[in-house]
């Protein structure tokens, strides 16, 4: 619209400029004054067509600022009117469009003064030229001048609300790109924060099992003890195999526990019988028992995944950490929920020593990762222990009805 009344403006300027001269080359009878009229004409003409495709570059870029000069070049449009103005009233008709150059270049009290000025030069000059004076002449121009300050101001307006529209588009597309690279950077942690979970629960564990079985078979190397050491060389094999199809399941983006909840009790005992064997390889064996509650229902792939993480994180920190001689896993069915509890009768431990987060050295990931893991599904995670009197950890996954009812 904006760019429509610009256009109109200056269409309008040369209409009129033309109209002027073929007025004047059609009544004039002095050929001195016929030329004069059309050098001054030729010379407004260029003068004004400077400016505004000068006006033009600059609005796309490609020129400096014309604030700077944009005074000067209407104070010389203006020169060059009275000019002709005064050798013929017909260009009194440039008035208008000069009136909305006014309003456009100079600031409102300044405009409202020139627009002033302009209309009693008009006015003088329709005198002048008429040899007296009527009310027509006077209110043609001031109507004229009302009208133009109007559309002026409306002008001004729509270029304000343009340019305020044009800001509000920029801060917009400024803040959206900038929510993108914040969603971006959310979800690259995210995803992160996924890998480590599932490489700490996955191939971490079973490295672990490796190192720990590894070193008993070369302590029975070193006794002399082939059979221990043959057997717990089957063991490690058995492990990096174990680990060998997590980490496939892994990289193809598939659920370890996509087998659905009727598989994850089995899963679970080939866990426990999994856990005797590393353990009583590495040296420090302890007995592990499943038992389930409940009558067992379809699960979603992600809750089944959850539970047996946390198996794998509960029972390898029994192993690791605990001198348990005896360990249980529960897994219960409840009308609206789903629990899975893992018993040791290890050394205990303080629960308020239990890191927050990780620490520096990268341990103590596996109870921070399996939070992170239960709050994706709003479940929970406690843990009961005490120096010396084992320990009891309780996962609890919140069941929607139409999942409860698979």
């Amino acid at each position: 619209m904006l760019r429509v009344l610009r256009v109109g403006l200056h269409v309008g300027f040369a209409v009129l400029l033309g109209v002027g001269l073929i007025r004047v080359l059609l009544s004039e009878p002095s050929l001195g004054r016929r030329l004069i009229a059309v050098v001054l004409t030729l010379l407004l003409a260029a003068l004004y067509l400077a400016g505004t495709l000068a006006e033009k570059r600059h609005a796309a870029g490609r020129a400096p600022s014309t604030v700077r000069w944009a005074k000067w070049w209407l104070g010389g449009v203006v020169l060059l009117w009275i000019v002709l103005l005064y050798l013929h009233a017909d260009f009194s008709w440039l008035a208008f469009p000069l009136f909305f150059l006014h309003l456009h270049i100079l600031g409102q009290r300044h405009s409202l003064i020139a627009v002033g000025l302009l209309t009693a030069a008009v006015v003088a000059a329709g005198g002048y030229h008429s040899g007296s004076l009527a009310l027509p002449q006077i209110l043609g121009p001031l109507v004229g001048a009302i009208f133009a300050v109007i559309m002026g101001m409306a002008y001004r307006a729509l270029y304000t609300e343009g340019v305020n529209q044009r800001l509000a588009l920029d801060e917009l597309r400024a803040t959206r790109a900038a929510l993108a690279a914040e969603q971006h950077r959310a979800g690259t942690l995210a995803e992160r924060t996924r890998l480590a979970r599932e490489i700490h629960d996955t191939l971490a564990q079973g490295l672990s099992s490796i190192v720990l079985v590894s070193r008993s078979a070369s302590a029975a190397l070193e006794s002399g003890d082939t059979a221990a050491a043959a057997e717990r060389l089957e063991t490690i094999g058995e492990t990096a195999a174990e680990n060998l199809a997590e980490a496939r399941d892994f990289v193809a983006d598939l659920s370890s526990a996509g087998d659905g909840a009727r598989s994850l009790a089995g899963r679970l005992r080939r866990l426990c019988t999994s856990t005797e064997r590393a353990a009583a390889a590495a040296g420090h064996g302890f007995e592990v028992v499943f038992r389930q509650d409940g009558s067992a229902t379809a699960l979603p792939t992600e809750v089944s995944a959850a539970l047996w993480r946390a198996a794998q994180s509960g029972l390898a920190n029994v192993a690791a950490h605990a001198h348990a001689k005896h360990a249980v896993i529960s897994l219960g069915y409840l009308p609206d929920a789903v629990t899975l509890d893992i018993f040791d009768d290890g050394s205990g431990m303080d629960t308020g020593e239990i890191p927050a987060k990780p620490r520096a050295d990268g341990t103590g990931y596996g109870l921070v990762g399996l939070r992170e893991r239960l709050d994706l599904l709003a479940g929970s995670l406690e843990i009961e222990s005490a120096p010396g009197e084992g320990t009891v950890l309780a996962v609890r996954i919140p069941l929607t009805t139409e999942e409860s009812s698979l």
